[in-house]
């Protein structure tokens, strides 16, 4: 039931300012596919792009991870505050919280072959800046859900512990509710982007993986990937991430750029034909951004808009039309629904 109902809220939603810098034509070839061929579209839509050095990556992050403060985007840590360059791992620190980020491999890089496998290695889009203690204590294990009974990071925001997401019970380690979308999308990617070489990575820590070129993931891997999907909309920050690392690389993460594509490949429109049609001109005119009091919205037709806290307490709603904001004090990151007659939409902001 809770599947299901994910399920609808899913298909009713897309984030419309994601189709924005798409470049035209891009994924026309993808038009009359679905799961496994779909995934081949993309795959060679995605495969050939700029490869970067692991030098690279410090100057890649200053353009892909900053914050609007300015500072490093980690999302393994709530309490880092850290400075570009000043900040970064040279070999030392980092045993505490909060003292040095270093590059992270989301998708260990143990699982495809370590250092000499290129392009996987530095390929920014599971490539994120991260706290040098948190990331350490990751180490190559899986993502999951857990009670973090290893380890937790300051305020429990990142865990490590026995799995209790059913179908695996080993360790796991579990990222903030606001990211897990993040990296699920993240997870696709590679799976998509590499699909002439992911069966053949099977370092035994790969767990989630299960050596095949379609569907790639082990089914209980694939049903979190799902979930985390659903859960935890495209954000604002992904949506920037994204286009600034097709500026870099030359390439796009499809996931972030159509949410459902995923359902497609591996969701519940497995048995459906993609047409192209999903980013309809009346979606893609309505968007949402943050502002200074709260959160912009333009809409072409009537909506109500209402603002919802990431634990969906609602604090805010209102009625507009062509453009209105919508003012609260809080700040952190929230969920917006934008309800017209035509679409239901879910924006993901940060203020």
């Amino acid at each position: 039931m809770l599947k299901r109902t994910y399920l609808l809220f899913v298909m009713q939603l897309f984030v419309a300012i994601a189709y924005s810098q798409i470049p035209s034509g891009y994924y026309n070839n993808a038009e009359g596919k679905s799961n496994s061929s779909l995934k081949t579209a993309l795959y060679l839509i995605i495969k050939d792009h700029v490869q970067r050095t692991y030098t690279n990556l410090w100057t890649d992050f200053q353009t892909t991870d900053k914050r609007t403060d300015g500072k490093v985007w980690d999302m393994y840590s709530s309490t880092s505050n850290f400075t570009f360059v000043t900040d970064q791992d040279t070999g030392s620190g980092g045993t505490v919280e909060g003292d040095k980020y270093n590059r992270e491999h989301s998708f260990p890089n143990s699982w495809f072959g370590g250092v000499q496998s290129s392009p996987m290695y530095t390929d920014l889009f599971h490539m994120y800046p991260a706290d040098k203690l948190v990331n350490n204590k990751r180490g190559n294990y899986p993502f999951g859900e857990t009670a973090g009974e290893i380890y937790q990071s300051n305020s429990g925001f990142s865990k490590l512990g026995n799995s209790t997401f059913p179908g695996y019970s080993g360790v796991v380690f579990e990222p903030a509710d606001e990211y897990k979308g993040d990296f699920a999308r993240s997870y696709l990617y590679m799976a998509t982007c590499y699909e002439d070489k992911i069966a053949s990575w099977n370092y035994t820590g790969t767990v989630m993986l299960n050596q095949t070129s379609y569907p790639c993931f082990q089914n209980w891997a694939i049903n979190l990937l799902l979930k985390w999907h659903r859960q935890d909309p495209v954000s604002e920050k992904e949506i920037n991430r994204n286009n600034a690392v097709y500026t870099i690389q030359k390439n796009r993460n499809p996931f972030i750029d159509n949410p459902l594509f995923v359902e497609y490949i591996w969701g519940d429109r497995m048995d459906q034909i993609y047409t192209g049609i999903d980013a309809g001109a009346e979606v893609t005119a309505v968007r949402a951004w943050s502002s200074e009091k709260g959160v912009m919205i333009t809409s072409p037709e009537k909506a109500v808009v209402c603002v919802y806290r990431i634990d969906g307490t609602l604090i805010a709603s209102e009625q507009i039309q062509d453009q209105g904001e919508l003012s609260f004090a809080e700040h952190g990151m929230f969920l917006v629904k934008v309800l017209t007659d035509k679409c239901k939409l879910t924006f993901k902001i940060s203020k």
